[in-house]
């Protein structure tokens, strides 16, 4: 028993040991510091939005004491991340893992650097679920929920497989007295949008819904009992200019069904800019109209 746990402890540490050049320390706040992850492009950290109180004067410290200027290239308060950049250094990229991969009763890893040096604590993976959306209406690819504990500075670290690859951020901030991970997935398009846009642009039709429940033939033809009701539509909007009125029932953005409100929101949160075929029930008949969606200020 005493070797298996002697190879388990060796093991735990290696995958530590792996990660290490990746996560650093970030000084953008009072009194305590927080961790980063370095992206793929290895002058890019991953940070975590509410460790990140300053916009200049943000201090970033590598694992060997290295330490650099860097600058905030933007923020998504949504799903709590922020991306970084130096203004002159590199870090070695960190080496990401699909979340999809991951069990409940795997075991993790969480890491950080708070201070000089890294700092680890062990758990396993408690709970997955599908997408969702924060208190904030930042959208998640996926519930990743571990037992970790968060010891201060921890949030912007990272969430290690055994195969000392990372799953994703962690974050203590997004849901209280709860350990949650954001996913690789999240990951990439929260930093993709804010590397290219500086933001999160998110799409905006400019109404007000909610759910109603279809006549019967309707509801037996499209295979769903709800639509959403638009309760107002605010003037000189995407939805006016769309054709879209007070009252009618929205039934499916470019064929995604819009059954509750969460449903439009995700449907359009990556559409900004662009345009949508919307399907709606007015008068008892079924209309479909492209609707140019616009981008939420």
């Amino acid at each position: 028993m005493s070797d298996v746990l002697t190879q388990l402890s060796e093991n735990m540490a290696s995958v530590v040991q792996a990660a290490e050049p990746s996560i650093v320390r970030i000084e953008a706040r009072r009194r305590i510091p927080a961790s980063g992850v370095a992206w793929k492009d290895k002058g890019i950290v991953i940070a975590a939005h509410h460790t990140v109180q300053q916009e200049e004067g943000i201090g970033v410290f590598g694992p060997g004491g290295e330490s650099w200027d860097a600058e905030l290239v933007g923020r998504d308060p949504s799903t709590d991340l922020a991306v970084l950049r130096l203004n002159d250094g590199e870090l070695m990229p960190a080496e990401w893992a699909d979340a999809e991969s991951v069990k409940v009763g795997h075991l993790v890893l969480a890491v950080g650097r708070p201070g000089r040096g890294v700092q680890a604590t062990l758990g396993v993976i408690s709970a997955i679920g599908d997408s969702w959306r924060t208190p904030m209406g930042g959208r998640v690819e996926r519930y990743l929920q571990t037992d970790v504990v968060m010891y201060p500075g921890f949030s912007g670290g990272a969430l290690l497989g055994v195969d000392k690859r990372i799953i994703g951020i962690n974050t203590s901030a997004l849901v209280r007295g709860v350990s949650l991970t954001l996913p690789t997935s999240t990951v990439a398009r929260v930093t993709a949008d804010l590397l290219e846009h500086g933001r999160i642009r998110r799409g905006y039709l400019g109404v007000s819904a909610q759910p109603a429940r279809l006549p019967k033939d309707q509801a037996d033809s499209l295979g769903q009992e709800t639509g959403l009701l638009l309760a107002s539509v605010e003037p000189d909007s995407p939805a006016v200019a769309g054709g879209l009125m007070l009252g009618d029932t929205l039934l499916s953005l470019d064929d995604l069904p819009l059954r509750h409100l969460d449903d439009l929101l995700s449907a359009l949160a990556d559409r900004a800019g662009g345009k949508a075929k919307v399907t709606f029930l007015r008068g008892g008949e079924i209309h479909s109209r492209e609707v140019a969606i616009g981008e939420r200020a």
